[in-house]
């Protein structure tokens, strides 16, 4: 189990530290339970622009893409998230798309998959960021099955769950040699 040494750190190690980018597509499944999604995704989009990455963030709803609109404009009084929406204007040269299809329009390099969107078509992304909200049984159940998926495919995948702290903690990894891979 891995915790990040910064208090205030809402992105795990991995993610903050990780500079290479390899061929498998990394799958990184976050388990929200402290926040909500509106307050955690803007620090982990920020956290990739930093990189000099792309991201698209896929959503189930139209409500939700409405909310992480004005989430990502407004998450913090002196800065936002410079995004568009799939379907407005040149969404090819924006930084970070939101977007409820099956589309990668601005070749990103992260998929954030939100709000039980699905992470089947994922060719092309470099690392996909699961986010489920641990309060919802449906989606936490789902989130099960697609990484018994993962696992089952071989894929790179880390499980993070926030602390009590709201950090993240590693809680398991589908390459882990000490059973941490295991249901």
């Amino acid at each position: 189990m891995r915790v990040s040494t910064d208090p205030t750190c809402l992105v795990p190690p991995s993610f903050a530290q990780s500079d290479a980018m390899s061929e498998a597509t990394e799958i990184l499944f976050y388990h929200l339970e402290r926040q909500t999604l509106e307050r955690a995704l803007p620090r982990l989009v920020e956290k990739s622009l930093e990189r000099g990455w792309r991201a698209v963030v896929r959503v189930g709803s139209a409500e939700r893409l409405e909310a992480l609109d004005h989430a990502l404009w407004t998450y913090r009084d002196d800065s936002f998230l410079p995004h568009s929406r799939d379907g407005g204007g040149d969404v090819a040269n924006e930084p970070v798309v939101l977007t409820g299809a099956n589309a990668n329009p601005n070749a990103a390099d992260v998929l954030f998959a939100v709000d039980r969107a699905g992470i089947d078509e994922r060719a092309g992304y470099a690392r996909v960021v699961y986010m489920f909200d641990g309060r919802d049984p449906d989606a936490v159940a789902e989130a099960r099955e697609v990484w018994k998926a993962v696992r089952d495919a071989g894929e790179p995948g880390t499980y993070w769950q926030q602390t009590g702290e709201g950090r993240w903690e590693k809680k398991a990894s589908t390459e882990a040699k000490d059973g941490n891979g295991e249901d």
